[in-house]
């Protein structure tokens, strides 16, 4: 989940700052409700790497929610939120993103599969409020999850692939290793804008992602890019509604031929 603040390119000019690329009307949209979904799933894997998703289970209420929340927490004095940190690497980190000294203009909140530890590592920052917040993010997490095994249950039919449940049952193991991150990317301060790195400042920067796949929703405010076969940059129209899907490292290992479809 990305929190965003409410701010507009005027306002603040980073945003800006970004590669220059074109909107596209063109990202894969799937209807999982529908009988052609995991057609749909497997063709956009394959030209995309990418795509977008809706009617997909997951109540607006526990968005909204659970957003809300997230909004006041990076609306704590630092001070606060660093009892949430340092990420290591879970926790609440700000900037340094990852283990390899990668750096972004983001702070962030980055949890596992285990709510009890959640809870430990979060509630020197929520205080009173860790609880509520526990739950709230245990029940979006259970959406989420369930979303996930849907859409790779019918990537496996889409593939032929007899065992439907091959890629679903590792997220649902109860050592599975999925993660949860909210990311806020806060205005970029004048006196960063104005000097010469200004023009370089990104809030989290070009890669890929390790895992099976990666489940992404953001609020109204666009930022999100995908790279092409052809190395083409486009932008991502934000959809406060739906989830986008991308496809990760560890997927595009296992697709490798001799599998049917190689996965971009």
């Amino acid at each position: 989940m990305v929190v965003l603040s409410k701010t507009t390119t005027e306002q603040y000019p980073c945003i800006r700052n970004i590669k220059q690329t074109t909107f596209s009307t063109e990202i894969p949209l799937v209807d999982l409700s529908k009988p052609d979904a995991k057609n749909l799933i497997v063709k956009a894997c394959e030209e995309f790497g990418f795509f977008k998703v809706v009617n997909h289970g997951v109540s607006m209420e526990s968005i909204s929610l659970l957003e809300s929340e997230a909004v006041k927490f990076f609306s704590m004095p630092f001070n606060q939120k660093e009892k949430a940190g340092p990420a290591n690497p879970f926790g609440y980190g700000n900037k340094k993103i990852g283990q390899n000294g990668d750096v972004g203009w983001v702070e962030y909140l980055l949890l596992t599969n285990n709510q009890d530890f959640n809870s430990m590592r979060l509630s020197p920052a929520f205080g009173k409020d860790s609880d509520k917040f526990r739950c709230l993010l245990s029940d979006y997490m259970s959406s989420i999850k369930k979303m996930a095994c849907e859409i790779l249950e019918l990537m496996a039919e889409g593939l032929n692939i007899q065992q439907k449940n091959v890629l679903s049952k590792l997220l649902m193991d109860k050592d599975s290793d999925c993660i949860f991150r909210l990311n806020h990317y806060p205005p970029c301060p004048e006196s960063i804008l104005n000097n010469d790195d200004g023009e370089n400042v990104i809030g989290f920067g070009e890669h890929t992602d390790p895992q099976i796949i990666s489940l992404l929703r953001s609020n109204n405010t666009s930022g999100l890019q995908i790279c092409l076969k052809d190395k083409s940059w486009i932008s991502v129209p934000s959809d406060h509604n739906s989830f986008f899907v991308n496809v990760g490292d560890s997927l595009q290992v296992e697709t490798l031929p001799p599998a049917s479809v190689f996965l971009q």
